[in-house]
């Protein structure tokens, strides 16, 4: 396949169905908190009207430019207009319960922070998995290998929460080595203090994570490995005496990357909804904690703002395991 003709019959239509899902995902994003049936306006109002009386002059006034703040003022379809105009400038609208603070603030706060743990655990994670998958698929039939699995798989359906609180109970209070909520220590800086602070608050969270994530993608990299043993080309490396450890990774490992690449952008796409039951359980201050605390108080701008990064970041991950498809497999170039 020419590149112009890759081009037009693959690219193209694969940037054109990332702008479809963007939009579709951003309508919907749109229309579903306006066809709850909480209005988040009303429940402000009465929240401040709750203790104190106000002239119903002044609520009526105070309802007409809360609408138009918010941009819940005019038609739908003024409204939406105005919504895509509004995203398009970057602007998410102010928070309701942390007011005036836009909301782009309140995300971009918690954005390096997710961004940080998710990133490390997941790539830690993606790479343990298929290595340490596809030596056990390999290795199949000694007693080490055997050993292993049978961990993981006792491990694997283990739920994340129980994970853990393990974790939580074993390593920050019984034996107190790390601490049980925070992100950090101390004032932000370039010191030593402050970036060891970083890496000791976000020990339990990422091994959390990388034991759920490691147990995943060891089965898959198994299954995957054991397939692929019984490949010609594996077969004729092993009679031809090539080392075993480049067996596994120049024949075993490289011939089934490409449902680990497509795990790994998926899961880096999804990392801006934020590891919201890890954020939660360990007090970490990343966007998964501000989702939770903005659906406990119908902070609908903050939830919408949060949904539209997830929905743009997922989308993303997926073009980008399709525009790398061609380099892990050339029969999608010679199609």
């Amino acid at each position: 396949m020419g590149g112009m003709q890759l081009l037009r019959t693959y690219i193209l239509p694969r940037i054109a169905q990332w702008a479809v899902v963007i939009f579709v995902g951003v309508t919907l994003t749109f229309l579903i908190p306006r066809f709850s049936p909480i209005n988040p306006i009303d429940d402000m109002i009465s929240r401040m009207t709750a203790f104190q009386t106000i002239d119903p002059e002044a609520v009526v006034r105070m309802r007409a430019n809360m609408e138009d703040l918010y941009g819940l003022g005019g038609t739908l379809l003024e409204q939406y207009l105005a919504f895509w105009k509004r995203l398009l400038q970057g602007d998410l609208g102010p928070s309701f319960q942390n007011f005036p603070t836009p909301v782009a603030e309140i995300i971009g706060a918690g954005i390096p922070w997710t961004v940080g743990l998710l990133t490390t655990a997941t790539i830690l994670s993606w790479l343990l998995g298929i290595f340490v998958g596809s030596l056990v698929g390999y290795n199949q039939h000694r007693r080490w290998a055997q050993a292993l699995e049978r961990v993981v798989i006792v491990i694997y359906p283990m739920p994340y929460l129980i994970i853990a609180l393990v974790l939580l109970v074993v390593f920050a209070f019984y034996w107190p080595l790390f601490p049980m909520v925070g992100g950090a220590q101390g004032t932000p800086a370039l010191t030593w203090d402050y970036i060891s602070s970083i890496f000791r608050f976000g020990f339990l969270p990422a091994l959390s994570i990388v034991i759920g994530g490691f147990a995943f993608r060891f089965i898959i990299a198994k299954a995957l490995a054991t397939t692929e043993i019984s490949s010609d080309y594996v077969q004729y490396a092993e009679l031809a005496a090539v080392p075993k450890r480049r067996i596994v990774t120049s024949y075993v490992i490289r011939n089934t990357m490409l449902p680990h690449v497509n795990d790994l952008a998926l899961s880096l796409g999804a990392m801006f909804e934020g590891a919201l039951i890890t954020e939660v359980m360990f007090g970490y201050p990343g966007v998964g904690s501000k989702l939770f605390t903005a659906i406990s108080v119908s902070d609908y701008n903050v939830i919408m703002g949060i949904t539209l990064l997830s929905i743009v970041g997922i989308a993303t991950g997926s073009l980008i395991v399709d525009l790398l498809y061609p380099v892990f497999d050339p029969r999608v170039r010679l199609r």
